[in-house]
């Protein structure tokens, strides 16, 4: 199915334009004929003295074999439409309406069958959605419950390292509570965007460093999972060293830190992390790369990686001392860009994944 500008439409068939077969047509064609077929009459009663009266009755009745065909031919698919409207209403996101016309009515059993389609993913995303978290929360709770029991059945004694383990697990929940949240604001748009100028290297250097000390700090307390990877080198690269940016700091190092987060979780042991800012082509917009050693995404999947709970396809992906993650972070980047008008995806590289992110800059005043 291909696109217009003002949405769905089939193959070779115009979206606005004047329509071979439209219902407009067609009933003016209703007419010409019953005119046609109204005046030969009236000429044949003329030339055969044919009484008024018969020529008029055979006038109606064929008038109203034609209309009854068209109108059953119009009333016909919209009873169809009907149908396939009530099972959607009631859940049921199977049906579809048949595709067999080029009119008008043709276009709205499309437009249809299209909204039965997003309702349909929408409905198993919903699904899938509750599934994931249902599966996310399990794991934490379930580690927290053991332990605790343990404490209280005297099994083990609450020491630094029991106590070190429940904690992990309490971060590991309330970081995904915290993801949770962020997609949920972003979602019902109650996050307000502060834009304003700052100059890009002080910035993503303070990102870097907050990254390098998060790190230790966790690996320093035991705390486990995908924070503990010391190893990973961080290097920033700004051109030129004045750059300047328009855009809401705090969203940007939500995306920087996440995908800085998601690159150091697929790098290899002592691997390298880059950060690249460059100046965009508008002023005050801005370009930001980073790229990882990691075992890179497949192409096949680059449309996918920024879907919520997806964690990729990628054998063996995650570097010494991850627990893989949540899916999450990736989701809250796009989300976050996309509330700058900004574009982020997945760009060719020769080693590991190479993530591009362009920010618009500053947006022009409405004259």
């Amino acid at each position: 199915m291909s696109r217009g500008p003002d949405g769905p439409r089939s193959p070779g068939r115009p979206w606005g334009g004047v329509r071979p077969f439209s219902i407009k047509t067609k009933l003016g064609t209703l007419v010409v004929i019953s005119v046609l077929i109204t005046t030969g009459l009236m000429m044949i009663a003329m030339r055969t003295e044919t009484e008024l009266r018969f020529i008029t009755v055979f006038s109606m009745i064929a008038t109203l074999l034609i209309t009854q065909f068209v109108a059953h031919s119009l009333t016909s698919p919209l009873d169809e439409m009907n149908t396939v409207a009530r099972s959607i209403s009631h859940g049921d996101y199977t049906r579809r309406v048949s595709e067999n016309r080029r009119d008008e009515l043709g276009d709205l059993a499309q437009t249809i069958n299209l909204m039965a389609d997003e309702l349909e993913a929408q409905d198993r995303q919903r699904k899938e959605l509750v599934a994931n978290v249902s599966h996310e929360l399990r794991t934490p709770i379930a580690g927290l419950r053991a332990v605790l029991e343990n404490v209280v059945d005297g099994i083990c004694e609450a020491d630094p390292e029991t106590m070190r383990t429940a904690l992990k697990q309490t971060e590991r929940l309330g970081r995904l509570v915290e993801t949770l949240l962020d997609l949920s604001r972003l979602d019902n748009g109650v996050v307000p965007l502060r834009r304003r100028r700052f100059e890009v290297w002080p910035y993503l250097s303070g990102v870097l460093k907050e990254a390098n000390m998060v790190a230790s700090a966790r690996a320093s307390m035991g705390s486990g999972g995908n924070h503990t990877r010391t190893d990973v080198h961080l290097h920033l690269d700004v051109t030129p060293p004045e750059l300047t940016a328009h855009a809401d700091p705090e969203r940007i190092h939500q995306v920087v830190a996440n995908l800085i987060d998601n690159a150091v979780k697929h790098s290899p042991p002592h691997g390298r992390v880059t950060v690249r800012a460059r100046r965009g082509p508008l002023p005050d917009s801005l370009e930001l790369e980073v790229l990882d050693e990691g075992p890179g995404i497949p192409r096949s999947e680059w449309h996918r990686v920024f879907e919520r709970f997806n964690r990729g396809v990628v054998r063996r992906p995650h570097g010494p001392g991850s627990d893989g993650g949540t899916g999450l972070g990736l989701a809250i980047a796009r989300w976050a860009v996309d509330l700058h008008g900004g574009r982020i995806g997945v760009a060719e590289s020769e080693r590991g994944c190479r993530i591009l992110i362009t920010l618009p800059g500053e947006s022009p005043v409405p004259s």
